[in-house]
């Protein structure tokens, strides 16, 4: 079809409608919308902002879609995220008569043709200043531009970790003029909240809902006002990895710390599990601390750690001070009446201590109330062998002076001496005996006490997961 030659009315409006697919209908579409582009852009400036009285404030609307959370870095505070903004305006000075140009009532053309406004993003933490990517807009026959395009940005966000790994964010994305104010530019938010519909699931974060505010802010700078529309973005943290990895792990090597109370003292690991046990819950502190921000907010779970390996220390100390009552030698002082009324007969009795060296179901050699021996002793060498005598001498009991050499001092005296060490070396054994059953029921006391500790605090802890 020539330039200049108009279709009929009939056949235009099939054109238009797109029922008509006649390559002289394309083409006709073609020219108009070459010569559209011509007329429009003949003197039009994209450098001034498109209004016909400079006094009136430009409409522009925002709509922000969010469609991928790429990464949110705790330690550095920054949240990449992919979005795709819209934006909308009226240009005065781009408006057409649809009818004059073949029924096009839009087109698409490159955003640089066009003046565009400079919204950027306030809390930008990225060091390229590079804006949106330059994609088309549509431009209507009205004036009615649109403007969509995709960013990946990088905004600060303000981390309060004083509950990981149960703790939920709030990051803000505010976006306004950067140099147009309010009376030349009203910036206003299309909805009132983000659009989450093409979404894409995080793997560590539940996006609870992302709400729009509109806000007008007066700087020190200047006197005028400057609107802005802020995108509350409300993030929950996904705690089944941590809990798997970080605190489980925790869990389990806290109930081994109380097993060191139940070992042998004898065998030598005591003190050595309690320092292992130790060492590793300083492993998992370091993988925690290294992915948390410092601050002055200790993370939940870093409070219990610093819970458990206090914990851990003090049972490794009292262990300790147990080892050294458990290894009392024969010269050691009795154990005190209090402590043997206590510990040995009430604390032995609720914990299910029995004697060195016997189990539950052994008997028990007869004892008075005051723990020594009866005078049956073994081998019919009772507490008297051999008695003095009121004259200095010494004389055998029951034994007939007729028909034994037991009337001989000598004899006397060397039987007497080796009772004496005999009775000696039993009481000492005694003494041993009774600190090492001290020893083991404090074992046994402090066994479940740090038992109690443990599970209490893992409680707490799982309890804010629920």
């Amino acid at each position: 079809m020539a330039p200049g030659v108009r279709l009929p009315g009939s056949l235009l409006a099939l054109c238009a409608a797109g029922a008509l697919l006649a390559p002289g209908c394309r083409g006709a579409q073609g020219k108009f919308a070459y010569k559209l582009l011509r007329d429009l852009f003949a003197n039009y400036s994209s450098a001034l902002r498109p209004v016909e009285d400079t006094d009136r404030a430009l409409n522009v609307t925002l709509q922000i879609t969010l469609s991928q959370i790429i990464d949110m870095d705790e330690r550095n505070q920054v949240l990449t995220a992919y979005l795709w903004v819209r934006q909308a305006w009226l240009d005065a000075f781009l408006t057409w008569d649809k009818d004059a140009y073949d029924g096009i009532d839009s087109i698409r053309v490159p955003s640089s043709y066009v003046w565009r406004p400079d919204i950027v993003l306030y809390n930008k933490a990225d060091d390229q200043l590079s804006g949106s990517m330059e994609t088309n807009v549509v431009l209507r026959s009205d004036g009615q531009i649109m403007w969509d395009s995709p960013a990946i940005t990088k905004s600060s966000c303000k981390v309060d970790v004083s509950f990981f790994p149960f703790d939920g964010q709030q990051c803000r994305l505010t976006f306004g003029s950067w140099t147009y104010n309010g009376n030349q530019i009203d910036l206003r938010n299309r909805l009132d909240t983000g659009d989450l519909t093409d979404f894409v699931e995080n793997v560590e974060w539940e996006v609870l809902g992302m709400p729009a505010t509109r806000n007008v802010i007066t700087y020190g700078c200047c006197s005028e006002p400057y609107p802005d529309v802020t995108y509350t973005l409300l993030l929950k943290r996904r705690a089944s990895f941590y809990i798997f990895n970080l605190l489980l792990p925790c869990i389990m090597i806290s109930f081994l710390a109380p097993l060191g109370f139940y070992l042998p003292a004898d065998s030598g690991e005591k003190v050595s599990l309690g320092v292992t046990v130790l060492l590793a819950l300083t492993i998992f502190q370091l993988l925690v601390a290294e992915s948390m921000p410092p601050s002055e907010s200790v993370p939940l779970i870093g409070k219990y750690y610093i819970a458990t390996m206090t914990m851990i220390t003090a049972s490794t100390a009292l262990t300790i001070f147990i080892m050294n009552i458990h290894h009392c030698g024969p010269g050691a002082k009795p154990v005190p009446r209090w402590a043997k009324k206590l510990i040995l007969h009430y604390m032995a009795r609720v914990f299910f201590v029995y004697e060195v060296g016997e189990n539950c179901k052994s008997p028990r050699h007869p004892r008075t109330v005051d723990g020594r021996a009866s005078k049956e002793e073994p081998h019919g060498m009772g507490t008297g062998w051999a008695e003095e005598s009121p004259g200095g001498g010494s004389q055998a009991r029951g034994c007939p002076r007729g028909r034994c050499l037991c009337h001989h001092d000598a004899l006397l005296r060397n039987v007497g001496y080796i009772a004496g060490c005999f009775r000696d070396h039993r009481a000492a054994q005694r003494r041993a005996g009774e600190w090492k059953k001290v020893a083991k029921v404090m074992d046994r006391f402090f066994m479940w006490v740090f038992f109690v500790m443990v599970f209490f605090m893992s409680v707490l802890i799982v309890g804010k997961a629920v």
